[in-house]
């Protein structure tokens, strides 16, 4: 366990970025690996894993209202100095992820055949969409307990062993990609399904190594396979504070899927050039995304010790920090775009589209950023419904505009960049005012009582 209410904030900020941040390199680096080889395949592959690869972030959001969650009751238990209540959150969190990855298992192989056939372009593309997300829903499943062991730990201020773990499964899941998907050295190509197997397999040998790994890095929280089972009143507090957040993790499932339902008619490459463009995006977010992270523990901790002016201290070194990042990735997307792309595709046509995609949506990075901090705060004192308030608002300025838009006979794939950086400014200048609010509100310490005068 790691006492975050004494110390430099930003010590412990940057310290704990730095460990998160490689951690979720790792994480994203698991569709970034797949889609690299699978781009080997042809424009028509990389526009079905990427249409597929959009039930990824469905389990994401869906994993988040338990990760957020544990990690949230976790950092106040133990800013209160709570061991028990830490640890039965932890083991209640255990317990739901189980039952959440047995529900993607059936809900995938049920409907997600359905869902990649509405959103890819032919036949073709729909082939290599279902092939590979047959062969990666069991990644998806063992989200779920990964991500609630994960981040209990992160709430007891643990980062560097899930780091070290993630990384040794990506490794194996490189290893892996090439030989499922070519067939190097067995000669029998898988195609798009290896790039799933890969995936899962390098999956299911880390949840087992952390596993393991769990009760051998701190002495603080503990697996209890006897307090597994399901205890309502904690269940209900871990969805309280998790919803919000998985809610807005859905909007952004909603989003990407109602881009990919607009930009159809523009064919594969339109697909194919957003996919990569995306992908890109939500990669080079990472490192302001590791700062945000290791914010909110650091201001769960604080709000449950009551040491109010350091949670406000972790939002502004927090917000300075992120934007700072997101700034200098705003000018090399702005500037430098095909640098990026390039890796994954020759075709001109795909290029073409993601450049322009990079470029235009760069211009939101800080303000992306800023949006980050705030979520962050909003975990870490424990109520996340104004962040899922001000993402829903894109609903109203991205959804609806581009959904009308997409009817009329001038539109084209710039409309939906630029509406998109117009709803993320939106957004941001709410959920800003929206944290202030709430520091006046949960923040403020009680005036004392006055003294009666003696008579």
């Amino acid at each position: 366990m790691r006492d975050l209410t004494q110390g430099s904030i930003t010590a412990h900020l940057l310290g704990m970025a730095a460990f998160i941040g490689i951690s979720l390199i790792f994480q994203t680096m698991y569709f970034i690996v797949d889609l690299y080889f699978v781009s080997r395949l042809g424009s028509a592959a990389i526009a079905g894993v990427s249409a597929s690869g959009n039930v990824f972030f469905l389990a994401l959001a869906a994993s988040q209202l338990i990760s957020i969650g544990v990690m949230a009751t976790v950092a106040q238990a133990v800013g209160k100095k709570d061991e028990a209540e830490a640890n039965l959150y932890s083991d209640q969190a255990i317990s739901m992820s189980l039952l959440f990855g047995a529900v993607m298992l059936v809900l995938g192989y049920a409907f997600g055949g359905i869902g990649v056939d509405a959103l890819t372009a032919d036949a073709e593309s729909a082939a290599a969409g279902r092939a590979y997300l047959f062969a990666f829903l069991p990644q998806l499943a063992l989200m779920f307990p990964v991500s609630a062991m994960t981040s209990a730990l992160r709430g007891a201020g643990v980062t560097m062993p899930t780091m070290a773990l993630q990384t040794a499964t990506i490794l194996l899941n490189a290893a892996l990609a090439p030989v499922l998907i070519a067939g190097w050295g067995t000669g029998v190509p898988l195609g798009a399904a290896g790039a799933g197997w890969a995936s899962s397999i390098a999956a299911s040998v880390g949840t087992i190594a952390l596993i393991f790994m769990f009760p051998r890095v701190q002495k603080y929280l503990r697996l209890h396979i006897n307090s597994l089972t399901p205890k309502f009143d904690a269940w209900r507090r871990l969805i309280f504070i998790g919803l919000p957040t998985s809610l807005e993790f859905l909007m952004m499932f909603v989003i990407f899927i109602v881009i990919y339902f607009v930009i159809r008619p523009f064919g594969a490459e339109a697909q194919a050039g957003f996919g990569i463009g995306g992908r890109i995006m939500q990669s080079i977010f990472l490192p302001a995304m590791a700062v945000a992270f290791a914010a909110a523990p650091i201001a769960g901790q604080n709000f449950g010790a009551k040491r109010y002016d350091r949670v406000r201290d972790t939002f502004r070194d927090t917000a300075l920090i992120g934007s700072g990042i997101m700034l200098v990735l705003s000018i090399l997307c702005h500037i430098t775009p095909g640098i990026l792309a390039r890796p994954f595709t020759d075709d001109p046509a795909v290029l073409a589209i993601s450049n322009d995609y990079l470029q235009i949506v760069s211009w939101n990075f800080v303000f992306s950023g800023l949006v980050m901090a705030a979520g962050s705060m909003f975990q870490g004192m424990g109520d996340t419904r104004p962040s899922l308030l001000a993402s829903a608002t894109r609903t109203l300025t991205f959804v609806a505009p581009i959904l009308w838009m997409s009817t009329q006979p001038w539109f084209t794939l710039h409309h939906v960049w630029l509406v998109s950086v117009a709803s993320v400014i939106a957004q941001c200048a709410l959920v800003m005012w929206l944290l202030f609010e709430t520091f006046k509100r949960k923040l403020t310490p009680p005036t004392p009582a006055p003294i009666a005068a003696a008579s």
